[in-house]
Order: C-alpha cells, then sequence, then structure tokens
C-alpha cells in the first residue's frame, strides 16, 4: 500500500504491472480491494492503479462534503506523483461519477472510459430526497444501514449463492468511518450531469449494466448511450457485476483494453 499527502489528506494507493496504465475506481462503501481478484489478471500486460476515494479504505476523509470533482482531483494528484500522462479509466457505481468528473477536469489524461454499473446523470429529485434518509439512517444505525445498503445491491436472486461474498463485502464496507459515508452521499446528491461526455468526447467508452439492477434502471440508463458510439454489455444480474459476473466481466474488460 501506497499513500500520498493531498490537501493534508493521506490518499491511499496501489502501483502494479507495467505497460498501458488501468485507474480502477471503486464505488461507495468499497475501497481498492474490491478490484483484487482482478489485479493479477490486468497486470499481465497493463500497470495497474487502484485508489481509495476519499473516506474510503485506508483515505482519509477530506470534509464533510466530498465532491466528485473533490475525488477527481485526488485521483490526479496519485497520477501526478507516478508522471501517468494517460490512462483508460474504470469506474464502479460512485467510481463511475468520479471517473466522469475526472474526464471532464482532465480530459487529455482519458484514454478510454468504463461505466460499470454506472450512469452519467445527475441524481432526480426522488434519488436527492433518498439520499438524504440514507444520510438520516446511517447515523441513527450504521451496522444496521450498511448491511442492508450492501444485501439490496445484488440481484435478490444471487444473495443465497453469494452469501459468503456479500458478508465478505459488508465486511470491508463496515470499515467505512461515518464521515465519509455522510460526505460521499452529500457529494453523490449535489453531483452533475455529465451525459454530453458520452456524446462528445473522442475516446473508447464502454457502458457495462446489470439488467436486474436494484439501483439503477437498466432502460433508463441505457437510453442515454442512444445516437453515441459508446459500446454496451449487459449481464443479466444486479449492481455488483464485479462479484455476480466475475468471469465474463474480465473478459469484456480485457478485451476493451486490447481494443485501446
Amino acid at each position: 500500500m501506497k499513500q500520498i499527502l493531498f490537501k493534508n489528506t493521506n490518499i491511499s494507493y496501489s502501483d502494479t504491472g507495467k505497460g498501458t496504465v488501468i485507474v480502477l475506481l471503486h464505488g461507495f462503501l468499497e475501497n481498492k480491494g474490491m478490484w483484487d481478484f482482478y489485479i493479477p489478471e490486468f497486470a499481465k500486460k497493463n500497470r495497474v492503479i487502484t485508489i481509495d476515494l476519499l473516506g474510503h479504505g485506508a483515505t482519509e476523509c477530506l470534509s464533510y462534503v466530498q465532491t466528485m470533482e473533490d475525488n477527481a482531483d485526488a485521483v490526479h494528484a496519485v497520477l501526478s506523483e507516478l508522471r501517468i500522462r494517460k490512462a483508460i479509466f474504470v469506474g464502479h457505481s460512485m467510481g463511475g461519477y468520479v471517473a466522469l468528473a475526472f474526464a471532464e477536469l482532465y480530459p487529455d489524461t482519458i484514454k478510454g472510459l468504463v461505466l460499470l454499473n454506472s450512469t452519467t446523470r445527475a441524481d432526480s429529485e426522488e434519488r436527492k430526497i433518498n439520499r438524504d434518509r440514507a444520510i438520516k439512517a446511517v447515523k441513527q444505525s450504521f451496522i444496521n444501514f450498511v448491511s442492508l445498503s450492501i444485501a439490496n445491491l445484488f440481484n435478490e436472486s444471487n444473495r443465497e449463492r453469494l452469501s459468503s461474498e456479500i458478508e465478505s463485502v459488508k465486511k470491508e464496507a463496515l470499515k467505512t468511518p461515518l464521515q465519509g459515508i455522510v460526505a460521499s452521499l452529500e457529494g453523490m446528491k449535489t453531483r452533475k450531469d455529465r451525459e454530453v461526455l458520452l456524446h462528445l468526447t473522442p475516446y473508447p467508452k464502454l457502458l457495462i449494466l446489470g439488467e436486474k439492477d436494484p439501483v439503477l434502471n437498466y432502460e433508463e440508463t441505457k437510453e442515454q448511450i442512444e445516437n453515441t458510439q459508446v459500446e454496451l454489455v449487459t449481464f443479466p444480474d444486479g449492481h455488483m457485476s464485479h462479484i455476480e459476473n466475475r468471469e465474463e466481466l474480465l473478459k469484456v474488460l480485457l478485451a476493451f483494453f486490447k481494443r485501446i
């Protein structure tokens, strides 16, 4: 595990392999450990960077609201430290929001973009209300909030089959500090709509969705890529494609990296 200091905040990251740089960004309540299965495969031909986003994993909290732009700046600080000028970004869920903010702020750094169970659209009014409810809920009962949040990310039909994996994800999620959770919920609630990036940016883009994602409406999310060059891959399960569709996702990502 390596660290840099960004705005007096320790940012934790890993750096493995050589070749084209792949930056892997985890989602809300996750940390860079979510990519452990994938790193050895990716690192055979690529340099793989994983980063704990603000208030997650071994990265400290920056403030009471951690915007997607704050996270993007932290990611940029890591890449600058490593003198990385171009990279392919893969962002899961909230990590996708951060990748999009990064793409807007630092467009020349992006070589390719994968949104994994993520969306370019801002929160709807209903979703913003749900974020506020989530902030109240986590302050009232931290363990209950985290446990329910994690289980609800998986396709219902997978919850028994993947019970040990779900417990493992919960265990990691419970390490996320309360301030990190609240600050991230506030940041996601106020994030910008960046759908325009799918239409106007020149690099290859891939959207990977779960057909039965309990968090993102599949049909609505798919609408974003109409009349674009963005490639779509659909899996039959939920929001956690990196666990629910592990082997298939590995093949899809390796094929995407190879084409760039």
